[in-house]
Parts: C-alpha cells; structure tokens; sequence
C-alpha cells in the first residue's frame, strides 16, 4: 500500500498539549484513506463502467493504469515540493485537486474524460500523499508517535476492507439513478471539508534543506512508461502493429537516457529523482526489483479478478464485494503478526514463507476456478483468498525495511521515495499485461454463451501467470538481509528513514 511504506524522519519537538494536532492528524489520515479506498473502489466498478460507459477493454485498462502511472511519475517530485513550498500548502493544493478530479471522473460523458480525470486523479495523490507522514512527524512530539502510527496502521486496515465494500454498495445501490459515479462523487464532502479544516489546523513545516525538482527525469520516466504500457494495452485491439514493438523497444532506449541524465545531475548538483548509488547496495537492488515485480503481479490480479467475477460469473458488484472479505481480513491480521512477532524471530523467511504461501493460495484457486467452472460460489472461493491474503501479509507489511535496511542514512529519503514509485510502476505494467495474459487467451467476438467460459479459461491463465511472478517474487528475495538492520542514531535511538525526498524539517509559524 503506496501511503503506508513511505518512511518518516526526526523532527524538533512540536509544541506539547495543542489540541489543534489531533484535528490535523484526523484530516491527514481521512486524505490517506481517500487515497486507498479509491484504488480498491474503482477496481469493484470497472464492469458498471464497462457495460454503461461502452468503454473497450482498453480504456478500462487505462482506468486504473492512468491513475497509478501518474501516482508513480509524480510521488517524489510531490514530496520534494511539499520541502521546498511546505508539507502543508502542498497537501491542501494535493486534496484541493484530488477533489477537483474526482468530480470530474463523477461527471465523466465518456471514457476518454474518465481516462483523463482519473490520471489528474493521481498526479494529485502524488502532491497529497507524500505529506500525510510528514506532517504527522511535524505536528506530534516523539513519545506520542507510537500511538499515532498504530492509529495509521488500523486506518490502512480498515482502507483495505472497506474500499470494496464501500464500491459495492455505492454502485449497487445506484444513488439518484447515478450507476457507478457516487464512488468518485463520495469524495467531494470529505475533500472539502479536509481544506477547509486543514487550512486551519495543520502546522507549516519546511526542510531547510530541501533537494531541487528533477522534471526532465520525471518527464523521461514517464515518456519511457508510456512508451511501454500504451502498446501493451491498445496492441491486441489494434492487431499488434509494427509500431508497437517500434516503441516498446524505443522504451529501453529512452530508459537508458533516463539513466545517463540521472548519473550527471547528480554530479552537477546532488539531486536526481533516482539515487543510481542506492543500485550498488545489492539488497536495495533486489528489494527495488521484488517491489517492481510485487506491483506486476498485484496489478494482473486485481482486475483479472474483478472481470471474471462480475463478467465472466455475472454476480452483482455486491457479491463480488463481499467475496473479497476473506482476502481484506487475513491481510491485515497477517501483516500485523509479521511485523510484531515474526520478522524479529525469523527475519527475510517470513517475507520468503509469504511469498510461496501467497503462491499456494492462488494456484489453490486456480484448481478451484478450473474444476467448478460458472457453479463455483463464493464459500469456495474463500479458502484460496484467505492464504493468498495470509501470504501477502506476511511481505507487504515488512518489505520496506527490509530494502531499506542496509540502504547510507543520509539516502533513505530517497530510497523510501523510489520503493513506492516503482511499486506503482510495476502496478501500472501489471495492468498494461492484462490485455497479454487474459485478453489475449479470450476471443474478440463471442456470444453471449461464450463470456462465461472464455473469462474463467482468460482467469485461469491469468493466474498462472501471477503464481510464476510470485515464485520470482521468492528467488528475489535470497538476496534481501537476513535479518532487517534498524537505523541507530548516535544517542541509542532507533530512527526510521525520511519521508519522500526529505530533509530534517523545521516549523514555519
């Protein structure tokens, strides 16, 4: 979860026994759920968009790969203007415009605009996001923030059970004959009401220091992703035309520059998007390389998921909602028991033992999928989601301190910035796939007797797919620490890594 696995950083003492702090917390923690929610929610609407909107397969596609590119190109480029502007005039223009865009995805006439609103969308969860901690560490002294982050932690938890449940519910009750739309129009109360409070109960904060804006990397990042994901998810319509390989090969060209530019800008003034020294510490390497995968994979299964329930089944957005509670529940408790009881006993095996547990929950329900066909129910279904939440769990909550573990103090910023960026990289390629390994095996032209089977054989293959990354996911990992190495800081204390791009930040009255 993107909001979650950004670090934070030592800040002076905030002033002890203002009120004002807890309202802050509670807005920046009601923007960090908006943000999480909507991932999960858009994803349980997709077939209502699908079958109202006349979207193709590709434009849905582009749905929930807009958001996450534009979430991924722009996250640290987000945290570097909230040190250079302040966390908290960047964080009100970040919800400001995610409000803006959610409206406009409401309103969407067609899906190109829905398309475009929802990439708005997430350029402004990138300038949003990477604040939500920052602020936190800002605004609470020391001793109050182990019950801060607990309160974080149980938020992301409920962000994760509630999204599709909240989708289901808004989709299927139609409010005011709206069909899917309430689930972006949801957003405009919160969003206005979070400015309108925010402005008055967050503290400014700054890092004196702060890193200069790298935009032409931004811009070469994003120039190389689009090369790549756009030939993937128009290839098949289009019968995958010379120019798509032209271009998708044209991306590691543009990769390569990417590359070059980096290494001199960080000669020339110490500030480039990426950290090209972080690659030399292998097991930031290979961590960087298991997010990137980890994303590929989630980013198959989710929507592959959502069309072969509610399309290739025909259950409503409710059942498929609550068929998905098993998953939600088991990975919240299993990410709880991994970070508080088994990592410090058993280190990187719990993150290895997650992998492959996560891996045998989905070829369980690959098993599943193929022997029972349209007659599988949801209480089938429940057993392969569970150990396939147990298994992600086990990873998700531990993965970052385990790339981050053996990463110079004075990079973690950077570092932290770079492990959320290409998970959302890697979940924008994950959907991009999708037009490979599900639309690919599914004939263009069926007949309406035809969906059926031909989305539980695209699933099936599909999740083969996913249990190959995943057994990658686990070979990646031998090169992960042992056992997490935790920052301690010269007085005794442990530190944790910066947020996003950060510096050491100061008060602005």
């Amino acid at each position: 979860m993107h909001s979650t696995d950004i670090a934070h950083a030592p800040t002076p003492q905030p002033v002890p026994g203002d009120r004002r702090r807890w309202f802050a917390l509670a807005i920046v923690m009601t923007a960090a759920f908006m943000d999480l929610v909507d991932v999960t929610i858009v994803n349980i609407a997709v077939p209502s968009i699908q079958r109202d909107e006349g979207a193709t397969f590709s434009q849905i596609q582009w749905i929930t790969a807009g958001y996450a590119l534009a979430f991924a190109a722009g996250l640290v480029t987000g945290g570097r203007l909230g040190d250079i502007h302040g966390r908290k005039r960047v964080f009100l223009v970040g919800i400001g415009g995610f409000t803006v865009a959610s409206a406009l995805c409401g309103l969407a006439v067609n899906p190109e605009m829905l398309v475009a609103s929802r990439i708005l969308q997430g350029a402004m969860a990138a300038l949003m996001v990477p604040q939500v901690l920052s602020i936190v560490h800002a605004t609470f002294p020391a001793h109050e923030r182990g019950k801060v982050f607990g309160l974080f932690g149980a938020i992301v938890g409920l962000g994760a059970v509630s999204g599709p449940l909240l989708g289901a519910l808004l989709t299927e009750g139609n409010l005011f004959g709206l069909e899917w739309r309430p689930i972006f129009l949801i957003n405009l109360p919160v969003g206005v009401a979070a400015l309108a409070l925010g402005s008055r109960f967050i503290t400014e904060s700054k890092a004196p220091r702060a890193l200069k804006l790298d935009l032409p990397g931004v811009a070469l990042v994003t120039l190389a992703l689009l090369m790549l994901l756009y030939p993937l998810t128009r290839g098949r319509e289009l019968g995958w035309p010379v120019w798509g390989y032209v271009s998708m090969a044209g991306a590691l060209v543009v990769f390569a520059a990417l590359v070059a530019y980096e290494r001199a800008k960080g000669a020339r003034d110490g500030s480039p998007l990426i950290e090209l020294s972080l690659f030399r510490v292998k097991s930031f390497a290979a961590g960087i390389a298991v997010q990137t995968v980890f994303g590929v994979g989630l980013g198959i299964f989710f929507l592959v998921w959502t069309l072969y329930m509610q399309i290739g089944l025909g259950w409503s957005a409710l059942r498929a909602g609550l068929t998905g509670v098993p998953f939600s529940v088991a990975v919240s408790v299993a990410a709880g028991v991994s970070v508080q009881q088994l990592v410090p006993r058993f280190g990187r095996k719990v993150l290895q033992a997650g992998a492959l547990v996560m891996m045998a929950g989905v070829l369980i329900y690959l098993v599943e999928a193929d022997r029972y066909g349209l007659g599988i129910t949801s209480w089938q279904m429940a057993l392969p989601l569970a150990v396939m939440g147990v298994g992600m769990g086990l990873v998700v909550a531990p993965l970052t301190d385990a790339v981050l573990s053996e990463v110079p103090r004075e990079h973690a910023g950077s570092a932290s910035g770079l492990i959320n960026t290409v998970q959302q990289m890697g979940n924008a390629l994950g959907l991009g796939l999708v037009s490979v390994v599900f639309f690919g095996v599914i004939d263009e032209k069926l007949a309406p007797a035809e969906v059926g089977p031909a989305f539980v054989d695209g699933f099936t293959h599909a999740l083969g797919w996913v249990a190959a990354v995943l057994g990658a996911i686990f070979l990646l990992m031998f090169a992960l620490p042992k056992r997490p190495a935790q920052h301690v800081e010269g007085d005794g204390v442990v530190q944790e890594a910066p947020a996003v791009g950060e510096k050491e930040p100061e008060l602005v009255p």
